[in-house]
C-alpha cells in the first residue's frame, strides 16, 4: 500500500499492530441519563483521551511508524488546523526525526500549543484549502520532508480505523449504527474498513455541520462537490472531503447535518451529564442522534468523541 491506493481491513490490522505500543486503548464510556434522552443504549468511544487528545494520533502513528529510515530522517510535514498537526509532531517525536506543520491563521489557540508541545516546527498561511496546500507543498520541496496528508494518505485512513477496530471489540453488544463525525474523512473512511469486515450489517452514519456539509452533498450526488466556504464552530470538520475518502464513503454511509447550535447544546450536556471535556467536532455526534431521535430508538449506537482539545479561553457558550 502506497499513500494513493485505497487500503483495506487488513491494512488496519496491520496498523493497529504497528501503534499497539504507542497509542492508548481508549475507553468506551456510558450515561444512563443520555441513554433515557436518545431513548437508545449509547457506546461512547472516548478519543478524546488518546494521546494528544484526539483520534488523529492512531493515523499519524502508523504514518510516521511506516516510514523507511531514509524518509524518516528528512522528517515529515502536513497541513492541519491543529488535531492532525499535533498528533503528527507528537508521532515524529516518538520516532525522534523532525515535523512540519502548516497551519492556517485563526487556528484555534489550544491546538497550536500542543503542535509547539510536542516539538514541531510551525509555518502560517492563510485561512484556506488551497493556501494550505501551496504552503505545504513549498515546506516539502524546501526540506525534502514526506507529506502525511491530514485525511487523504491511505496510513492515516488505516490508522483511524483502529478506533472503530477497538470499540466493536469492547462495546460488548453488537452494535447496530456507528455515528462518527467527518470533515475531510479520515475516521470515516476508516471506520468503514472495519465495519465492513467486523460488523457488515452495522450502518454507518455521519455527523456532519450544517455550515460544512459537503459530504452530505457529494455523496448526494454521487461525485466530490467541493465549492463551499465552510462556516462552523467545529474547527476540526472544516476540511473537504478527500479523493480516497469519498472513494470508499460512496453509496455506503449516510450523512446527518447538524446546526452549530444543536452541537453546541449536545457539547455542554456531555460536559455536564459525562464530566468529559469534548470538542464540538466530538459532540457533533450526540447532537446527529439527538436530532433524529426515530433513526435511532431502541437501538445500540457506537458514537465516537474524536477529541477533546477545546480553547479554555473561548468556549462557545460564552459568559452566561
Amino acid at each position: 500500500m502506497n499513500e494513493h491506493s485505497l487500503p483495506g481491513f487488513a491494512d488496519v490490522l496491520a496498523a493497529a499492530a504497528r501503534i499497539a505500543s504507542h497509542a492508548t486503548v481508549t475507553p468506551v464510556l456510558r450515561s444512563r441519563e443520555l441513554d433515557g434522552l436518545a431513548g437508545a443504549s449509547l457506546h461512547f468511544k472516548g478519543e478524546h483521551l488518546q494521546r494528544g487528545g484526539a483520534f488523529k494520533f492512531r493515523g499519524a502513528c502508523n504514518a510516521v511508524w511506516s516510514l523507511d529510515a531514509e524518509q524518516a530522517q528528512r522528517g515529515v510535514v502536513t497541513h492541519s488546523s491543529g488535531n492532525h498537526g499535533a498528533a503528527l509532531a507528537l508521532a515524529a517525536r516518538s520516532r525522534g526525526i523532525p515535523c512540519h506543520v502548516v497551519v492556517p491563521e485563526g487556528a484555534v489557540a489550544t491546538k497550536l500549543a500542543n503542535i509547539v508541545r510536542n516539538g514541531a516546527t510551525l509555518w502560517r498561511c492563510a485561512p484556506n484549502q488551497a493556501a494550505r496546500e501551496v504552503e505545504c507543498a513549498r515546506v516539502q520541496r524546501e526540506t525534502g520532508a514526506t507529506l502525511v496528508h491530514p485525511y487523504a494518505d491511505a496510513k492515516v485512513i488505516a490508522g483511524q480505523g483502529t478506533a472503530a477496530l477497538e470499540l466493536v471489540r469492547q462495546a460488548g453488544a453488537t452494535l447496530d449504527v456507528l455515528v462518527v463525525p467527518v470533515g475531510g474523512g479520515g475516521l470515516a473512511a476508516g471506520t468503514l474498513l472495519a465495519l465492513q469486515q467486523l460488523l457488515p450489517d452495522c450502518a454507518l452514519v455521519l455527523a456532519e455541520p450544517a455550515g460544512a456539509a459537503d459530504t452530505a452533498r457529494s455523496l448526494a450526488a454521487g461525485e466530490r462537490l467541493l465549492d463551499f466556504v465552510p462556516d462552523t464552530v467545529c474547527d476540526g470538520l472544516r476540511g473537504a472531503l478527500g479523493a480516497p475518502n469519498f472513494e470508499l464513503l460512496n453509496q455506503r454511509a449516510e450523512v446527518i447535518t447538524v446546526d452549530d447550535v444543536d452541537t453546541v447544546t449536545a457539547m455542554r450536556r456531555v460536559w455536564q451529564v459525562m464530566k468529559q471535556v469534548v470538542e464540538p467536532s466530538s459532540a457533533i455526534t450526540l447532537a446527529a442522534v439527538l436530532a433524529q431521535p426515530e433513526r435511532f430508538a431502541g437501538r445500540n449506537v457506537g458514537l465516537i468523541f474524536s477529541g477533546g482539545n477545546v480553547d479554555l479561553d473561548a468556549l462557545p457558550w460564552g459568559k452566561e
